[in-house]
């Protein structure tokens, strides 16, 4: 039997099960990888919206990084909502020394609608964890937080990806959910030196779509764990969050969460 690669999650957890820390172990292990966590944020949330959000003290959460680096041998990791400017701060000190490729996930919005990163926190972002991405995944409107640029199509899409390879990012997927097609999704992969590729999925007709980009990105870096190639860890996520959209399930009230265990056919 293969030892699975140690994935590790940065990022809040969902009360709810379906997004943050819960969405990305499922998928983790759903994929073949032995999840670990870094808990940034508790939020209180449900299919219906996040009613609270705390933070533990920035000196823990780096205690958590700290703790599991001197432990496992860390074959990928993932951030995703990371909350304030100073959370960001320790974490980014740590992981400028890493010998692993990082996924981040620019969370700063919950399905919901709810903020998921504080005003302060946004130059932080950009100035401190940006730069250190491997894979940048940002929806629409996280692109255009980032970049200032109205994205409303393609040629706009490339065009930011663009600009935030130059901001620092190694490589970054502007996914098209939030983009208007009834019939398709494309996400839009941006490389150094490459033309930016567009990479189209079937539209899945849902209103359970809760925590498919945390899904996604923990995807992508459960796959880059395992040693594969950027283009093919991004495709093969997509195709896995696919199937976990058209088999998704409303477990409550309010928008449900996609389907982590889906693809093991149980």
């Amino acid at each position: 039997m293969l030892t699975p690669p140690n994935i590790l999650t940065i990022a809040g957890s969902d009360s709810g099960g379906g997004a943050g820390i819960q969405a990305d172990l499922k998928t983790i292990m759903a994929l073949g990888g032995y999840g670990m966590s870094v808990i940034t944020a508790l939020t209180a949330q449900n299919g219906e919206g996040v009613t609270g959000i705390h933070a533990p003290e920035p000196e823990f959460v780096a205690q958590q990084l700290t703790t599991v680096l001197q432990g496992f041998p860390v074959a990928a990791a993932k951030t995703g909502m990371l909350f304030s400017a100073q959370i960001i701060g320790v974490l980014a000190e740590i992981l400028r020394k890493r010998d692993f490729p990082l996924v981040v996930d620019p969370v700063s919005m919950s399905q919901s609608g709810s903020k998921l990163l504080r005003d302060d926190a946004i130059e932080a972002l950009k100035n401190e964890i940006l730069p250190l991405s491997d894979l940048l995944t940002p929806n629409r409107p996280e692109a255009e937080m980032l970049t200032g640029i109205i994205i409303d199509g393609q040629e706009a899409a490339f065009a930011a990806g663009e600009r935030l390879l130059q901001m620092g990012a190694k490589a970054v997927l502007i996914k098209g959910g939030h983009m208007d097609s009834s019939i398709m999704v494309t996400d839009y992969l941006c490389q150094p030196g490459q033309a930016p590729k567009a990479m189209p999925q079937a539209r899945v007709e849902t209103i359970n779509n809760h925590g498919t980009g945390c899904t996604l990105s923990a995807a992508i870096a459960t796959g880059l764990g395992k040693g594969l190639p950027l283009q093919v860890a991004v495709s093969n996520a997509q195709a896995y969050l696919n199937v976990a959209l058209r088999k998704s399930y409303n477990p409550g009230r309010g928008c449900g969460p996609v389907n982590h265990a889906a693809a093991l056919n149980i």
